[in-house]
């Protein structure tokens, strides 16, 4: 199955919610006019894609409906994909890494797929011909290392570890070494699942921050937030929870397949200017791809 097929099976729930809505839309109204917007705008907004969002996709549509004279219900819907893909080419989901090494820092809170992200982005990297090492930097959860172990060698990654409790930045520290040792390619980080409310997990992370600034501050950074799509709403509050403790850079989508909750990722990607840079379409290891904007916004339209 191919990475658009597989995209297309986990936003089923999400299309089917979509679409459920824009076709009642359409049996409603004869024709496409302020009502049907309205109406429409309705939908984007019941769907996860914010306020702010729903209101700026449906003034632009809203101008080339008058514009380019679209009546027909397919031309609505291309023009509404149209809209929706032009929000995440807004902002460049390549991912950063010009030098040798480079750093991605994985953040996120609990239970949103941090570690198997972790596992699936350095089997990528290294089937591209990179080394990877990771850091074992969440030692605040039980199993957290074991887990990261596991994926690290399913990926042919090295991993730098230490005990259940040790200092995170003493792991970091330690895996920036070996890095420069090895004359690894990328350090990909792993950190507690931190909520914001959790003020010493917060302060962990701006140690561990502070130690690759002081370390390899010269080098390419990435800081991914890993986003669970089913949490809908609530991924927004921990975007702006994450932002203001850190520089993230791109987005990494998760359990696309068990969620009518997709839309949202356009709200986040329109307020916050921040690029989702990859997506997990599976649970196997080669189930994550970089996220491709036209693909998206043909399987939930």
């Amino acid at each position: 199955m191919g990475f658009f097929d597989k995209l297309k099976t986990g936003l089923n729930k999400t299309k089917e919610s979509f679409n459920t809505k824009i076709n009642d839309v359409f049996s409603n109204f004869r024709k496409v006019d302020e009502e049907f917007l309205e109406e429409l705008e309705e939908i984007l907004i019941m769907s996860d894609m914010g306020v702010d969002t729903s209101v700026k996709i449906v003034d632009n549509l809203r101008k080339r409906v008058k514009k380019e004279n679209i009546k027909e219900e397919e031309d609505v819907k291309q023009a509404l994909r149209e809209e929706i893909q032009s929000i995440f080419d807004e902002v460049d989901n390549t991912l950063k890494l010009e030098t040798t090494p480079s750093v991605i820092l994985v953040v996120g809170v609990n239970g949103v797929g941090k570690t198997t992200s972790i596992g699936k982005i350095a089997n990528r990297l290294r089937l591209q011909g990179k080394k990877v090492v990771i850091a074992a930097a969440d030692t605040f959860r039980a199993a957290a290392v074991e887990q990261l172990e596991v994926w690290a060698n399913r990926a042919g990654a090295e991993i730098v570890k230490k005990e259940e409790g040790h200092d995170p930045a003493s792991v970091v520290y330690d895996a920036i070494k070996k890095t420069k040792e090895t004359n690894a390619d990328i350090l990909i980080v792993d950190t507690a699942g931190r909520l914001h409310n959790k003020k010493y997990l917060m302060d962990e992370l701006h140690k561990i921050k502070k130690v690759i600034d002081k370390e390899m501050g010269e080098l390419s950074q990435e800081v991914l937030l890993v986003i669970d799509s089913t949490t809908g709403q609530n991924a927004i509050n921990q975007v702006k929870a994450f932002k203001e403790e850190t520089n993230v850079t791109g987005l990494v989508l998760t359990k696309l397949d068990g969620s009518a909750k997709g839309g949202v990722v356009v709200g986040i990607v329109e307020e916050n200017k921040i690029p989702v840079k990859f997506i997990g379409v599976g649970e196997q290891i080669d189930d994550m791809e970089v996220f491709s904007s036209s693909d998206f916004s043909k399987a939930i339209i």
